[in-house]
């Protein structure tokens, strides 16, 4: 953690975005991505929609592009490489984040949906997704729903910290501080919470735009 860190000054006051320009912005809380979203004229994408883009119309594998986490020894995401958190060999080449569209893109022409940077959601956190259901209150279906909507703000605050009614917005994608080793969550049904006003060097976000 360092103090004065923002978006021009990704890693602490003295660093700066020079030589960085085709790589994701971090440092971004949500209030953050959504004031750019809005100005751009589109939205941060669902929890679904952004799981959805991810796989590119090729879901049923443990990892975006198949089964292997480096098909033919190839890397297919900006991960850490090696034992989290004190053995990042950067086998890939990487220690922080990486150009985007330096890994191939997926089945939708998608760039970096796993790695690099978790991505913000619009959706509000909670452990398990809202399962639509009748007027009677007995669900829909026994599975999860097709294309499940946020939780509601009030369930998205952490039970483990009552006293911080901070509210959690779910993160997409992992980041380059994923590691085999430590928590996998650089697969598209990977999920994390994070509390709104909190930014880092390895979160950031895209954007949507509705037809």
């Amino acid at each position: 953690w360092v103090p004065g860190a923002d978006w021009r000054h990704p890693t602490g006051p003295g660093s700066s975005i020079e030589g960085l320009e085709d790589h994701p912005v971090v440092q971004v809380a949500t209030a953050d991505a959504e004031a750019y979203a809005a100005w751009a004229g589109k939205r941060l994408p669902t929890e679904a929609e952004w799981e959805y883009a991810a796989w590119g119309g090729a879901s049923g594998h443990e990892f975006a592009w198949g089964d292997e986490l480096e098909p033919a020894g190839r890397h297919m995401a900006n991960i850490w490489q090696g034992e989290f958190p004190h053995g990042n060999t950067a086998a890939d080449g990487f220690l922080r984040t990486s150009p985007v569209g330096h890994y191939p893109p997926n089945g939708f022409g998608l760039s970096d949906m796993i790695g690099n940077v978790w991505e913000w959601t619009s959706d509000w956190y909670a452990d398990r997704h809202v399962v639509e259901q009748h007027r009677d209150g007995t669900p829909k279906g026994c599975c999860a729903p097709r294309n499940p909507r946020g939780a509601a703000l009030e369930s998205s605050f952490d039970p483990a910290m009552p006293q911080i009614r901070i509210p959690r917005r779910v993160l997409k994608g992992g980041s380059h501080l994923c590691a085999l080793s430590y928590c996998r969550r650089y697969r598209p049904a990977a999920r994390h919470a994070q509390a709104i006003d909190r930014s880092t060097s390895r979160i950031g976000f895209r954007c949507v735009a509705d037809a």
